[in-house]
């Protein structure tokens, strides 16, 4: 029998088990309205908001394994959107830091709410 097909019926527990949480949390999302972030937008994002600072564009590009212009496009549309902003360095007026705002927090905790209700909604396994 050839075992490089696999059939809906067969795909399904690996699915249900790893994926479906995080399908329903992107469902959420994309119904919620809210702006459609790119994974690197949504990476960046989150490397600034849960890891130690103070963050520069070159030491998230070398957290993220991309390019520092990659990094400053999508500071651009995060700092646009109001989710993050950049913030001169007192202390060496040169260096330039990305800094949290209350409308990313917010934002962040209302993704961490999908994905929280997604884990909470039937027919999803909870792990424990």
């Amino acid at each position: 029998m050839d075992r490089t097909r696999v059939t809906q019926k067969e795909a399904l527990p690996v699915l249900d088990n790893t994926l479906t949480g995080w399908m329903k949390t992107l469902i959420g999302y994309v119904r919620s309205g809210r702006p459609d972030l790119t994974n690197r937008q949504m990476a960046l994002l989150l490397a600034v908001y849960l890891t130690p600072g103070p963050h520069t564009v070159r030491g998230l590009a070398r957290m993220l394994g991309v390019s520092k212009p990659v990094v400053t496009r999508a500071l651009n549309t995060l700092g646009t959107l109001g989710y993050l902003r950049r913030e001169r360095d007192e202390t060496d007026r040169r260096n330039i830091f990305v800094a949290r705002t209350d409308q990313g927090t917010g934002f962040l905790e209302g993704f961490a709410s999908l994905i929280d209700g997604a884990d909470r909604r039937p027919g999803r396994t909870q792990a424990g």
